[in-house]
């Protein structure tokens, strides 16, 4: 009788299936081997936000559904970046604070890379990966993952709503993306 509140709802399995995503996606070797990524906790933090915001970005184009489906997946990595204070050995009164800075962080790099993207260059782009991602000033790195950036987010526009619903969820390749670009840079010498 009780059994029923402990069972994961097919929408919550597609939510965690979509965060799961995001998070695959965001520790893929290539962004910190090739692309030059701080693989640390800090640089780590920064993917995923990044590849959240890209979906929350999708999602945003879906009626009613994408939207909840977007606070749905914030919530969970929220739930995600408490667990992960917790078990970094933030303690009971700091984890609130930690949480609040780290909110602060994700809405405000959620509106400097949408702003970015819809720039119509990736100058923007470039520069707001270089400060929030990188910490410095724009460079080789911060304009290969920009390039991905606007790659990934054309590749979601293409990804079915309803798909999207059910947690399926394809990241373009960032590795790929990569080699495809050194083959053109050789090409066009």
């Amino acid at each position: 009788m009780i059994f029923h509140l402990f069972r994961r709802t097919p929408r919550e399995d597609s939510i965690a299936a979509l965060y799961g995503m995001i998070v695959a996606q965001a520790r893929a070797p290539a962004f910190y081997r090739s692309y030059g990524v701080p693989d640390t906790v800090n640089g780590r933090f920064e993917m995923v936000v990044l590849h959240a915001i890209l979906l929350l970005c999708r999602l945003n184009a879906e009626p009613e559904l994408g939207r909840r489906t977007g606070q749905a997946v914030f919530d969970h990595f929220c739930q995600d970046m408490d667990a992960s204070l917790r078990e970094m050995g933030v303690g009971d009164l700091g984890v609130p604070r930690e949480m609040r800075r780290m909110g602060e962080a994700f809405y405000g790099r959620q509106a400097a890379y949408e702003a970015a993207l819809a720039a119509p260059d990736v100058g923007p782009l470039v520069a707001a990966l270089a400060r929030n991602v990188f910490g410095s000033a724009a460079g080789e790195g911060a304009e290969r993952l920009a390039a991905y950036t606007r790659e990934a987010l054309r590749h979601l526009v293409t990804q079915d709503g309803a798909a999207l619903g059910r947690g399926e969820l394809v990241f373009p390749d960032p590795e790929l993306m990569l080699a495809r670009d050194a083959i053109g840079t050789e090409g066009a010498r």
